[in-house]
């Protein structure tokens, strides 16, 4: 079962969403994108379809969907879920692993099933007598870190972000709190449930008659994403892995629950409905890949040109996040044309398209394709937008970083700082904008070797910023450890860079997948920056972890396989090994002379490290 922790110690109505679990905010916007989509048998078809594809090699499964699709309006949504079939374990497992393709799939039956514990709590508990308040149970096995979570959040919510079965008998959930016999990484929770049917958010109902077995007797079934407030924990008799939490079902009154569902409602781009505001949230809680999914399976079903421009610049983004730098063009190029032929030459879904654009080739450090396109979003926005709007402030810092980035300081400085006026009249003193704008200011400063005292109050200045406005593992933080590190070797501190350098890779490992395609790159970076400050057994980590990511991806006669073994050669090299020096060097001139001609310089250069090692040999 999904579970969420949310404390509740700090001021719940200014809560930042980033310290917010994502499965949280998840749950609580597909619930209102469910729960007001309009669907009809089309819906259903799909999802008979869908499951036949899903189960053509099991003919036990099989037999369930013709029944499924033959009598699933002569019986009632709860008594298909409870059904020893596959809808159950594939509906915990869509929203448990908030798999875009399942859920647009099953939308009707989560639609359905909400329906009806909504008119059966209606109907069983129409009269609220004080009397009527209740206990159910509800057994299951968490991990150690999830009960460290549970304990650290004692006092604050507990969501269960799927549909919660749970028992008016203790002795039926205890039957499944024996978890922790067989792996020693659970710990057996007993979760005593008080109920106030007077005061629930949540619906629920009891379901004892719509399953075939003794067992139903008591069981109460809750609605998708109950919530509740945690209460005491407490170890049961002498078995050290079993404890007992006591938990209530938050009230319509909560207080903490309202302002937190209210800001995620402010901020999570209210002007979205439906599948649009589901696909923009995944990509805002950084789960570019569900986004994508989502996205194509609304292109699937648009036949709106204009909607399918906003749908290509969509999966343009979840590409983009993704790093699949190349196909995210494509996409955003689709809707720039899309875009480009519907809508005034002025609109500013046109500088947006741009913008995006600008930011993909920036990845790709294609720095001079960016800043065309930057400049070209400005040109925009400079028709349709007041020059303090802070969409300006963007194009500012973007086009700034661009010239710095190209080595033309004075002209980054002069846009960064514009940008900076901008964002220091509108945005609040810890705005995470504000942070971007002191950072690239930083950046233009670190270019001028007087500037490095300047540049690190900058740096420094932002970092604070993002250390109050996101988690500790946000790939801002990153950004800023690497620049101020970078400041610190420059002036020879190496012993304080060496810690901004190691935060910077220890949240770079969290957040980006294993093949990501700027790893090589980071890794290339970061272990040239260890070898220049004497650290060579963390360069030789990082150069080789390079390597070996690009002979996972690349052939091995891809030119950019140069640089990391002249890295590698270098750091062996500085480390008195000579052989495997000229070993790696040799390796990157072989790549190099099927790429480069004879007399490159480059190549006469790399030669010129093999006859070094020659010499000390």
């Amino acid at each position: 079962m999904p579970i969420s922790f949310v404390s509740t110690s700090d001021d719940t109505s200014n809560k930042n969403l980033n310290h917010v679990d994502p499965s949280f905010i998840y749950t609580e916007i597909l619930k209102q994108v469910l729960f007001t989509i309009q669907f009809d048998q089309k819906h259903f078809k799909d999802f008979i379809a869908y499951c036949r594809l899903q189960f053509a090699e099991n003919n036990h499964e099989l037999i369930s969907i013709n029944e499924l699709e033959r009598s699933y309006y002569e019986k009632t949504p709860i008594w298909w879920y409870m059904q020893q079939c596959f809808v159950y374990p594939m509906l915990n497992f869509g929203l448990r692993t908030m798999n875009a393709d399942i859920i647009h799939k099953m939308s009707f039956l989560v639609n359905d099933l909400h329906r009806q514990i909504e008119k059966l709590h209606s109907e069983q508990f129409s009269d609220h007598p004080v009397d009527n308040i209740f206990t159910v149970y509800y057994g299951q096995g968490l991990s150690t870190a999830n009960f460290e979570q549970l304990k650290k959040t004692k006092g604050g919510l507990m969501s269960f972000n799927n549909f919660l079965l749970t028992s008016k008998k203790r002795d039926v959930s205890m039957e499944f709190t024996h978890n922790a016999l067989s792996n020693s990484n659970l710990v057996d929770i007993l979760f005593v449930m008080t109920i106030d049917p007077s005061q629930s958010k949540t619906p629920f109902a009891c379901i004892e008659n719509f399953r075939y077995s003794q067992e139903a007797e008591g069981d109460v079934l809750f609605s998708l994403h109950s919530v509740f407030r945690i209460g005491d924990i407490q170890r049961m008799s002498n078995n050290t892995q079993l404890f007992q939490v006591n938990l209530t079902l938050i009230g319509i009154n909560d207080d903490d629950l309202r302002q937190l569902t209210d800001r995620i409602h402010q901020e999570i781009f209210p002007e979205e409905e439906g599948w649009f505001g589901l696909g923009r949230l995944l990509l805002k809680i950084g789960e570019p890949k569900k986004a994508e999914g989502v996205f194509n399976i609304l292109l699937d079903y648009s036949d709106k040109v204009e909607e399918n421009g906003t749908l290509y610049h969509y999966i343009g983004s979840a590409k983009n996040d993704q790093g699949k730098y190349q196909e995210a063009i494509q996409f955003y190029e689709k809707s720039l044309e899309i875009h480009a032929k519907t809508l005034p030459s002025n609109h500013l879904s046109l500088a947006t398209s741009h913008d995006a654009i600008g930011d993909v080739y920036k990845n790709m450090s294609d720095y001079s394709n960016a800043l065309v396109h930057y400049e070209k979003a400005l040109k925009i926005k400079q028709q349709s937008l007041p020059p303090t709007h802070l969409s300006m402030a963007l194009s500012y810092n973007n086009i700034g970083s661009m010239y710095e980035n190209m080595g033309d300081n004075l002209e980054a400085r002069l846009y960064c700082e514009k940008a900076l006026e901008i964002n220091e009249k509108i945005l609040a003193s810890d705005h995470p904008d504000l942070a971007a704008s002191y950072k690239n200011i930083g950046n233009t400063l670190c270019n001028n070797s007087e500037d490095y005292e300047k540049a690190l109050w900058y740096f420094e200045k932002a970092l604070v910023i993002e250390q109050q406005a996101h988690p500790p593992d946000h790939l801002s933080l990153a950004s800023s450890y690497i620049s101020i590190g970078l400041v610190y070797e420059s002036i020879g501190d190496y012993s304080k860079a060496l810690p901004y350098y190691d935060k910077f890779l220890e949240i770079k490992e969290q957040s980006l997948a294993a093949d990501h395609s700027d790893w090589p790159t980071l890794y290339n970076d970061i272990g040239s920056a260890y070898e220049r400050i004497g650290y060579y057994t963390n360069a030789l980590s990082c150069h080789e972890k390079a390597l070996a990511i690009q002979q996972r991806t690349l052939s091995h006669k891809n030119p950019t396989l140069i640089t990391s073994y002249n890295n590698i050669g270098l750091v062996y090299e500085k480390m008195g090994d000579y052989h495997k020096a000229r070993t790696n060097y040799e390796r990157a001139v072989t790549i190099a002379e099927h790429s480069l001609s004879s007399t490159h310089p480059r190549l006469q250069k790399w030669k010129e490290n093999i006859d070094r090692m020659n010499k000390k040999l």
